[in-house]
C-alpha cells in the first residue's frame, strides 16, 4: 500500500433537481422462435470482483451434440433454437453473448459514472464515504465493514451473528432478520483479495490528501479495490452490469431475434430512471437480488416454452431462486405474484400439471432452504407465498376429484381460483397464529390503509413516504413520452387478442371441461399477466415500479415477434419497424439520459460530521443512543456506538421500540418520554428540529401522525418543540450544531 501525499480540489458544482429514482424491476417474458427447441438454460453467475477494470458479460458453456448433455450444452444449442439458428448457428450464438456482453459494459459504465458525478464518491474521506450510505444502506454496510475489520473472517461472522450494538441490549442474529449474505459473501472476497494482492505485492489502493476549503481540514481519501467501500460499491455495479447482459439474452430469447434483445436494452436505458435505482443508493437489498430475478425469470421463461424438461433447468431454477430470496425480504411478495401468475396459466390450459407440479416443487425446495440458511426465520414460512405454494400444491393433488364436477370449464376455473384465494388468505392467518408472528402485519395494513380510511402510526410512516405512496400522476406519462407504455399495449393486445381466441374455442365449442389438447405459447400468457400483477404493485406503491418498468421493457421486446406481429412482417421488413419505434423512443429518451448525465453534484454533510466526531471522541464506548432512524444508522456505522431502534422496520418489535423513541416527537409529557426511555437504556437521544415541523403532505408531520396514535394529547404543543428551546429539567443538553441536538437522559 502506497501513500501519495497530492492535493486534489472538489470544485463542488450544484446539484440540478433529480429525476425520480426508481427501483429495478423483475422482467418476464415469452415467446416462441424456435418451434418447439428447448430454450436456454443459464446457471447463476458469480459477480465479477474487479471495479473498474472488471468487464464480464456472461459466459456461454460449449453446446453439447446429445440430448444427455450438460446444462451448458443445452444452453448453447437452446440459445441457438431461440434464434432460429442451427448447425450454422454457433458464430451466430457468439455474436448474441458478445452483444450481451458489451451491454453489460455499457451499463456498468453508465451506472458508475452517474454515482461518481452525483457524490464524487473518489474524492471523499472514509467517513463522508460512510454518512454518503444513508438509513438502511449505513446499516447493511457496517455489516461489511465489521466482518471486514475483524480480526478473522470467521470471527466477524460471529460478531454479526452475536450483534449487542443493533438492538441493545438485545443480542440478535443479524444475518437471520437483515438478509445480510451478500455481505458476508463480499467480505470474504475482499478480504481473500487483499491476501492474495499483499501476497504478490501488488498495490490495491492509492491515498490522496484533499483539500476541502472553506475552513475545512484536509482529508484523507483513498481510490481502489483495496478501500472497502470502493470494494463493495465495485462489485454491486458489476452485478447489475452483468444484468443488462441477462436483459439482452431475455429479450432476444422471449422474440426469437436479436432486436428484441436489443429494443428491451435501449427501453431500459431511455427509462434508467424508472427502471432501477443502483446508481443512487447502492447497498439496498434489491441491488443484489433483482440480478438472479432476472435470471429466474428468463429460465421459468425457458421451462414454460420447453418441450422437455431437463434436470438442470429445474436445478438452475432452485440456485436463481435461492439467490433472490436470501438477499431480500420482499423477495417473497413477488415470487407470489409468480405463482399466482403461472396457476392461473394452468387453470386455463396453457401449461400441463405435470410441468406446474414440477415448477412448485422447485419453489418448495428453494423456500425450505432459505429457511434453513436464514437460521429457521418463521416470516418465510408463514408469509403468503408459502401459503399459496401449498394450497396450488393441493389444488393440483385433487385434480382428479375437480374433474368429476359436473360443471362447465368456465365454472371450474372459477372454483379453483376461488379455492386458491380463499385457502391461501387462511392459512397465513392459520400459521401466522400458530407460530405467533406479526412481523408482517404492517404490510396487510399498509394495503389495507390504500383501499380504506385505515390509519396507525406505523402506516402513516410508510404513506408519508412518496416511494410507499401511489404512483405519481406523471409516471404514465413518462412511460408515454419514450414510447414505452404505447409499444407495451400494443404487445399486450396482441397477446390478449390470442387468448380469447382460443378461449373462446374453448367456452362455445366443448360442452365439458375436460380438453384432450394443451394450448401453445402459455409463457406468453404468463407474461401479460406478470404484467398485470407488477401494474398493479407499481400503481398501489410508487417502489415497486422497480418491478414494473424492467418488465415492461421485457415485454417490449415482443414487438419483434413473429408470433404475434408475423402478419405484419410479411408487408414489412422487421428491422425497418423495430429501428423506426427505436428512432421515435430515442427522442426522449436521449433527453432522458441526458438529463441523469447533467446530475453533477459532491456529497458532504458538515452537521452530520460533527455529530459523529463529538460522538467517537466525547462519549463512552458503552455509551447508548436513540434517534430518528436514518441518524441511528450512521451513528452505529461510523461512531460504532450501541443503538436501540434503526431502519430496517420489518419486525414488530422494532416497530415498538421505533414508536417510543419518536415519542420524542409527540404531545406527551417529556417526564412519560423520558420514563420509556430509561427503560430502553438510553443515556443519548439525539434531537432533530427539522423532525418536528417537516411536512411532506398534510397530515403527515411526526406530530399530526402522533395525533391519529394519541389523540388524547391532540391540542397540546408538541415536546420536541418544548426540548429546542430548553432541555430541563428531565434532559440535558450536551452537543448543538445547525441540525443535531444530543440530549443526555438525566437518570433519577
Amino acid at each position: 500500500m502506497v501513500l501519495q501525499a497530492r492535493s486534489k480540489h472538489r470544485e463542488a458544482a450544484p446539484k440540478p433537481p433529480q429525476p425520480p429514482r426508481a427501483s429495478p424491476s423483475p422482467l418476464r417474458g415469452a415467446q416462441d422462435a424456435g418451434a418447439g427447441e428447448p430454450g436456454p438454460e443459464r446457471a447463476p453467475r458469480s459477480p465479477g470482483r474487479k471495479g473498474a477494470a472488471g468487464r464480464k458479460g456472461p459466459r456461454a458453456e460449449p453446446a453439447a451434440p446429445s440430448a444427455g448433455g450438460g446444462l451448458g450444452g443445452r444452453l448453447a444449442a437452446g440459445l441457438r433454437g431461440a434464434l432460429g439458428l442451427r448447425r450454422a448457428g454457433r458464430g451466430r450464438t457468439w455474436t448474441t453473448l458478445l452483444l450481451a456482453a458489451f451491454a453489460a459494459v455499457l451499463h456498468w459504465s453508465h451506472i458508475t459514472h452517474l454515482f461518481e458525478n452525483d457524490r464524487h464518491f473518489s474524492h471523499l474521506s472514509t467517513l463522508e464515504r460512510e454518512m454518503a450510505f444513508r438509513t438502511e444502506m449505513g446499516l447493511y454496510y457496517s455489516y461489511f465493514k465489521t466482518i471486514v475489520e475483524a480480526p478473522s473472517f470467521l470471527n466477524g461472522v460471529w460478531m454479526i451473528m452475536n450483534d449487542k450494538l443493533t438492538e441493545y441490549p438485545l443480542v440478535i442474529n443479524t444475518l437471520k432478520r437483515f438478509n445480510l449474505y451478500p455481505e458476508v459473501i463480499l467480505a470474504s472476497w475482499y478480504r481473500i483479495y487483499t491476501k492474495i494482492m499483499d501476497l504478490i505485492g501488488l498495490q490495491t489502493k492509492i491515498c490522496w490528501t484533499v483539500t476541502r476549503g472553506e475552513g475545512l481540514s484536509p482529508i484523507e481519501s483513498c481510490e481502489g479495490m483495496g478501500d472497502p467501500a470502493c470494494f463493495y460499491v465495485a462489485v454491486i455495479f458489476i452485478l447489475n452490469g452483468l444484468m443488462m447482459a441477462l436483459f439482452f439474452i431475455y429479450g432476444t430469447y422471449l422474440s426469437g431475434s436479436r432486436l428484441g434483445g436489443l429494443v428491451t436494452v435501449l427501453c431500459f436505458f431511455f427509462n434508467h430512471g424508472e427502471c432501477t435505482r443502483v446508481m443512487w443508493t447502492p447497498p439496498l437489498r434489491e441491488s443484489f437480488s433483482y440480478p438472479f430475478l432476472v435470471l429466474q425469470m428468463l429460465l421459468v421463461t425457458h421451462i414454460l416454452r420447453a418441450t422437455k424438461l431437463y434436470r438442470g433447468s429445474l436445478i438452475a431454477l432452485c440456485i436463481s431462486n435461492v439467490f433472490f430470496m436470501l438477499p431480500w425480504q420482499f423477495a417473497q411478495f413477488v415470487l407470489l405474484t409468480q405463482i399466482a401468475s403461472l396457476f392461473a396459466v394452468y387453470v386455463v390450459g396453457y401449461i400441463d400439471i405435470c410441468k406446474l407440479r414440477k415448477i412448485i416443487y422447485i419453489h418448495m425446495i428453494s423456500l425450505a432452504l432459505c429457511f434453513v440458511l436464514m437460521f429457521g426465520n418463521s416470516m418465510l414460512l408463514t408469509s403468503y407465498y408459502a401459503s399459496s405454494l401449498v394450497i396450488i400444491w393441493v389444488i393440483l393433488e385433487m385434480k382428479p376429484h375437480f374433474l368429476k364436477i359436473n360443471v362447465s370449464e368456465l365454472s371450474l376455473w372459477v372454483i379453483q381460483g376461488c379455492f386458491w384465494l380463499f385457502g391461501t388468505v387462511v392459512l397465513k392467518y392459520l400459521t401466522s397464529k400458530i407460530f405467533g408472528i406479526a412481523d408482517d402485519a404492517h404490510i396487510g395494513n399498509l394495503l389495507t390503509s390504500k383501499f380504506f380510511s385505515y390509519k396507525d402510526f406505523d402506516t402513516l410512516l410508510y404513506t408519508c413516504a412518496a416511494e410507499f405512496d401511489f404512483m405519481e400522476k406523471e409516471t404514465p406519462l413518462r412511460y408515454t413520452k419514450t414510447l414505452l407504455l404505447p409499444v407495451v399495449l400494443v404487445v399486450f393486445i396482441a397477446i390478449v387478442k390470442k387468448i380469447i381466441s382460443d378461449m373462446w374455442g374453448v367456452l362455445t365449442k366443448q360442452q365439458t371441461h375436460i380438453r384432450k389438447h394443451q394450448f401453445d405459447h402459455g409463457e406468453l400468457v404468463y407474461h401479460a399477466l406478470q404484467l398485470l400483477a407488477y401494474t398493479v404493485l407499481g400503481i398501489l406503491i410508487m417502489r415497486l415500479k422497480l418491478f414494473l418498468t424492467p418488465h415492461m421493457c421485457v415485454m417490449a421486446s415482443l414487438i419483434c415477434s413473429r408470433q404475434l406481429f408475423g402478419w405484419l412482417f410479411c408487408k414489412v421488413h422487421p428491422g425497418a419497424v423495430v429501428f423506426a419505434v427505436l428512432a421515435a423512443m430515442s427522442i426522449q429518451g436521449s433527453a432522458n439520459l441526458q438529463t441523469q448525465w447533467n446530475i453533477v453534484g459532491e456529497f458532504s454533510n458538515l452537521p452530520q460530521e460533527e455529530l459523529i466526531e463529538w460522538i467517537k471522541y466525547s462519549t463512552k464506548p458503552d455509551a447508548v443512543f436513540a434517534g430518528a432512524m436514518p441518524t441511528m444508522a450512521s451513528v452505529k456505522l461510523s461512531a460504532l456506538r450501541p443503538i436501540v431502534n434503526h431502519p430496517h422496520y420489518e419486525d414488530a418489535g422494532l416497530r415498538a421500540r421505533t414508536k417510543i423513541v419518536y415519542s420524542m416527537y409527540s404531545r406527551k409529557a417529556a417526564e412519560e418520554v423520558k420514563r420509556e426511555l430509561i427503560k430502553l437504556q438510553v443515556n443519548y437521544y439525539i434531537l432533530e428540529e427539522s423532525w418536528c415541523i417537516r411536512r411532506s403532505k398534510p397530515g403527515c408531520s411526526m406530530p399530526e401522525i402522533w395525533d391519529v396514535e394519541d389523540p388524547a394529547n391532540a391540542g397540546k404543543p408538541p415536546l420536541c418543540n418544548l426540548l429546542v428551546k430548553d432541555s430541563k429539567p428531565h434532559f440535558t443538553t450536551v452537543f448543538q450544531n445547525s441540525v443535531y441536538k444530543v440530549l443526555e437522559v438525566i437518570e433519577e
